[in-house]
């Protein structure tokens, strides 16, 4: 779970510092940089729901 969470957060981070660079990489045809690092953002939001049901769902069969 450590791992998802600190992807996500990187991920996060990549879009971020990417953002006061908008019109450069406007310009030099590299947008889709900052739609990458939103889309493994979001994608690892769904990778911490996961784990988290999956946690759950474990636990339940361990108590019976």
């Amino acid at each position: 779970m450590r791992t998802a969470e600190v992807g996500t957060a990187i991920w996060l981070v990549a879009f971020i510092a990417l953002l006061p660079f908008y019109g450069a990489l406007e310009d030099s045809g590299r947008t889709w940089w900052l739609w990458t690092c939103m889309a493994g953002f979001g994608i690892g939001l769904f990778g911490l729901e996961y784990c988290r049901r999956r946690r759950k769902a474990r636990a339940e069969l361990a108590d019976g």
